[in-house]
């Protein structure tokens, strides 16, 4: 089977919405919410949003955000989710998609890609990525 790497469209809104469910855990995605966020990501030109796609479904997905930062002197990457679905990790779909966020943030110009990860320190290690800080985050109500 052939994996296809391309970045998403509108008409991806939908099954883009089951995959991001299946990502999350601290928070439940609505349906409502994700669509006016997924709306926004698709016309923002920081933003890249690469889909994984085999025999026409979605599999996976990478969502990257690129932005200036004073301590790196010009533009960095971070990878706010990566999801591969269950039965389709261990066949490099992770590893390709990654590849292809930081192809784009070189494109781009940035100067570094980064990202906080709970459960894939692992596979992130497995493809070159090394621990650099600890992750604080505070939860708005």
């Amino acid at each position: 089977m052939i994996t296809h790497y391309r970045k998403a469209r509108n008409s991806d809104k939908e099954a883009l919405y089951v995959l991001a469910k299946c990502l999350a855990m601290s928070f439940y995605v609505n349906q409502d919410d994700f669509s006016n966020v997924f709306n926004a990501l698709i016309i923002d030109i920081n933003v890249d949003v690469i889909v994984a796609e085999r025999d026409q479904k979605l599999i996976g997905y990478v969502f990257v955000l690129h932005h200036p930062a004073f301590y790196a002197n010009g533009n960095i990457s971070w990878v706010e989710e990566l999801f591969v679905m269950e039965k389709h990790r261990g066949q490099h779909v992770g590893r390709h998609l990654m590849e292809a966020a930081e192809q784009l943030s070189k494109e781009r110009g940035s100067k570094l890609i980064a990202l906080a990860t709970r459960r894939a320190s692992q596979f992130y290690k497995s493809i070159g990525y090394s621990e650099s800080a600890t992750y604080f985050k505070k939860h708005f109500d």
